[in-house]
């Protein structure tokens, strides 16, 4: 499994797919240039799968889609579900992760550089 989703993510993911066409939506999970150390995570919901560049797995119930080029500084990350007392929020724990800001969405990994932003 390259994704782990934990029980507090998915709850909170499958409540988030309600409000989407449940038969055929897919949370995407990966990785673009930017933030201030050069990638950042990128979390939404997709219906298209691209069979070519596109890996697919279920993490705890959930359907995943992930790009095939990102799985090498992604795999082995875990998603989870926070609440505390200004709200909730999802939080990512990637072991590929060299250096990672204190905002929590954006790394940077050995096997690649991104292009760091300002925060």
């Amino acid at each position: 499994m390259v994704i782990n989703i934990t029980d507090n993510a998915r709850h909170q993911i499958e409540e988030m797919m309600k409000e989407e066409d449940t038969e055929t939506v897919r949370l995407r999970f990966g990785v673009k240039g930017g933030g201030c150390s050069g990638l950042s995570y990128s979390l939404g919901f997709d219906y298209d799968v691209n069979e070519e560049l596109d890996y697919t797995e279920e993490s705890n119930g959930i359907p995943l889609t992930i790009k095939k080029f990102d799985i090498d500084v992604i795999e082995g990350t875990t998603i989870d579900f926070k609440q505390n007392m200004m709200g909730g929020g999802f939080t990512i724990d990637n072991p590929n992760a060299i250096v990672s800001c204190g905002c929590g969405s954006s790394f940077k990994a050995k096997e690649r550089e991104g292009t760091p932003e300002n925060c």
